[in-house]
């Protein structure tokens, strides 16, 4: 199978939009207010709905995002993506294997991919998706982990595993990341940073929003 041009997403900023989010303000508008202000891909992630409200969730964002030139992405579901007419998917180890998501989605469809182990580094490096993200790099209350934080360390074994077979695949990190911490993972490797918490329970979202984009650009200017 062709693996895809990787040019065509920018995972600098990875927001993502959690359904628990929903007590904050409606997803759509989470959404269109990070794409807005800096963010360069927003996933929608609900462990828990209906396909049915998933479905109107996801489409919601879609519509809302219409304009932005952010492109939008579901997690896990490949049917949801399909049926909401998002721009992709972002896949998890148990998920729908890539190369069979890549069928049902097409050629231009986006598909991330959930790097947590050598052996999802060396899958993602074959497969043909778009970019990785690897994670959880800290803690994190955003979900239930029974993982360890793979560290600073751990991300850059991974990042560099992803390298050698795939040097163009942008790779992101995600967990724990504060603006704090976004030039120690970007010097470990790290393309971009996917955020949920540090952004949308911050008091101001669009200047939080602002300032991981500037921190993000800040440091792959530095680390270039």
């Amino acid at each position: 199978m062709t693996i895809p041009n990787t040019s065509k997403v920018d995972d600098r900023l990875n927001a993502i939009v959690d359904a628990s989010l929903a007590d904050i303000a409606p997803l759509p508008e989470l959404a269109l207010l990070a794409a807005r202000n800096g963010a360069t891909l927003i996933q929608y992630r609900d462990k828990t709905a209906s396909t049915r409200l998933m479905v109107e969730r996801a489409t919601a964002i879609r519509e809302a995002l219409a304009g932005t030139g952010v492109a939008f992405v579901v997690n896990d579901r490949v049917d949801v993506a399909l049926a909401a007419g998002a721009a992709g998917v972002h896949l998890g180890a148990d998920d729908m294997d890539a190369e069979t998501a890549r069928r049902l989605l097409g050629d231009a469809a986006i598909i991330g991919l959930t790097v947590k182990t050598a052996e999802d580094a060396e899958r993602a490096g074959r497969a043909p998706v778009d970019y990785a993200c690897i994670g959880g790099v800290f803690e994190t209350l955003s979900k239930v982990n029974p993982d360890a934080p793979v560290g600073l360390h751990g991300l850059r074994a991974l990042r560099e595993t992803i390298r050698v077979l795939r040097p163009d695949l942008p790779v992101s990190a995600i967990a724990g990341i504060d603006l704090s911490r976004v030039p120690e993972v970007i010097a470990a490797g790290a393309d971009g940073v996917a955020v949920i918490s540090a952004i949308f329970r911050a008091s101001d979202i669009a200047g939080a929003t602002g300032a991981f984009r500037t921190a993000v650009d800040a440091a792959l200017e530095g680390r270039a």
